[in-house]
């Protein structure tokens, strides 16, 4: 199980959601078994979209969640989330118990199965009793005895379960649910100890951010859950729980939005960018942009390029609730333009990587990856470089970064480009984090997502 599900057909390409919302329209307020039973459908559904018809999981979720009252979304949320997050655990444990192959709509039931019985809180009897419901309510009603034999057998065996395997790629992978392929990585990389503390790190809170001329303090005053500001970027305050933020109306009114401290740090690090003109390269959904802006205090030349134009409208609609006026084009970043040859003071690239670093919180991306996808992400990321290079001013500052881990598209992709661009050289970026103009964030060592960035001004 190196990065694809068994028996998972994956949708490739653009995969912008057309799914059915038909299964997500049963709302139903007639009972609580009911409404549990319908809750549980309507999470299988959502999970077999993503494990089997490559749809993305927070997409996904939220569509799932937006159908039901506010207890009966927490539970679905937690089913899909919980099972994705533990699925190669949950694999390894059903393929000791059941031989050959299911169907996909049975092995979701069983996965979820599972997830409820060693991952989640729910009594043993609950789970199983919901599990054979649910298989006849799919129409496998001829499968039902085999669901519950399965799981009880299961739950039996909690105490003997089979152990994961010695060898430690094998085992970091079914343990924490990793394909092996990004494991070994980063035990070559970071050794096996560091490994297992990345594997193991907490999710991230949520993070949000005041937009100027609204102020993080009194942002903070005015949130209806409590927050703690972040060490490295002074604007970033980290909820200690969640609240409805996309109704809330300092939201609606632009005051402030999500969007993570490493991202933010990203921005940070260009520098002063009052009065000058800058190209946020890759630049939906828009937050970035809008960071550029505040803290330029609104006094900034910003112009955007987007690659595809369903991106370029969310790039849009966020640049107008944060009120920043800027020029957005859908451009393709990798193809350099005449026009603008040395026009910018500072470019931001925040390239397309293969989001090792947002792992944690998106658990879909592991399964969906695989390390062909980094030898074709590297190439693009080495054109998106020489692109927009020569946009940047002589004395200008060009900042590359991904939300990812991986040498092949960070340290190395950095030392490549100024290898063959004498006329850049790093230069350090002005964070707490030691660094020599290029640093790795780490989830579990600086409590951000797993980021990158790299500094670069242009001498000559």
């Amino acid at each position: 199980m190196r990065g694809r599900l068994a028996g998972d057909s994956r949708i490739t390409g653009d995969r912008r959601q057309t799914l059915s919302r038909k299964r997500l329209s049963r709302r139903k307020d007639t009972g609580r078994k009911g409404a549990h039973l319908n809750t549980r459908r309507q999470a299988l559904d959502a999970l077999c979209d993503i494990t089997d018809r490559g749809a993305y999981a927070n997409l996904r979720v939220k569509q799932l969640t937006s159908s039901l009252l506010e207890r009966e979304a927490k539970l679905a949320a937690a089913l899909v989330y919980h099972t994705l997050d533990h699925l190669l655990t949950i694999d390894y444990y059903l393929a000791h118990f059941v031989k050959g192959s299911q169907k996909p709509v049975i092995r979701g039931i069983l996965r979820l199965g599972v997830c409820e019985l060693l991952f989640l809180s729910t009594p043993a009897h609950a789970a199983l009793n919901e599990s054979v419901t649910l298989t006849k309510e799919v129409g496998k009603s001829g499968l039902s005895g085999f669901v519950n034999a399965v799981l009880r057998n299961i739950d039996r065996n909690r105490a003997s379960l089979p152990p994961f395997p010695s060898e430690p790629v094998a085992r970091l992978s079914i343990q924490y649910s990793y394909p092996e392929w990004i494991v070994r990585e980063w035990v070559n990389r970071f050794g096996e100890a560091e490994t297992e503390a990345l594997l193991s790190r907490p999710q991230s809170a949520i993070e949000v951010r005041a937009q100027y001329p609204y102020t993080r303090d009194e942002l903070q005053k005015s949130l209806p859950v409590a927050s703690t500001v972040n060490s490295l970027d002074e604007n970033s305050l980290s909820l200690e729980s969640g609240f409805d933020l996309a109704s809330h109306p300092l939201f609606l009114e632009g005051k402030f939005t999500v969007m993570g401290e490493s991202a933010m740090l990203a921005c940070r690090t260009l520098g002063d960018m009052r009065g000058k003109r800058v190209l946020d390269a890759c630049a939906a959904p828009g937050g970035k942009s809008a960071y550029l802006a505040s803290l330029s205090q609104n006094d900034i030349q910003l112009t955007c390029f987007e690659l595809h134009p369903h991106r370029k409208e969310l790039l849009d609609k966020t640049l107008a609730r944060l009120h920043v006026a800027a020029d957005t084009f859908i451009k393709d970043a990798a193809e350099f333009d005449p026009a603008l040859e040395v026009a910018f003071d500072g470019v931001l690239i925040d390239a397309p990587c293969s989001g090792l670093g947002l792992l944690g919180d998106k658990p879909d991306i592991r399964y969906s990856k695989s390390d062909r996808d980094i030898t074709e992400l590297v190439e693009i990321q080495k054109h998106i470089l020489e692109a927009c290079a020569r946009y940047v001013k002589h004395g200008g500052v060009l900042v590359y970064a991904t939300c990812t881990i991986s040498q092949r598209e960070n340290e190395a992709q950095t030392d490549a480009f100024l290898h063959a661009h004498k006329e850049f050289v790093l230069e350090e970026i002005p964070i707490s984090v030691a660094n020599d103009g290029q640093v790795q964030l780490l989830p579990h060592v600086h409590h951000t997502d797993g980021f990158y960035i790299a500094r670069m001004r242009r001498c000559i």
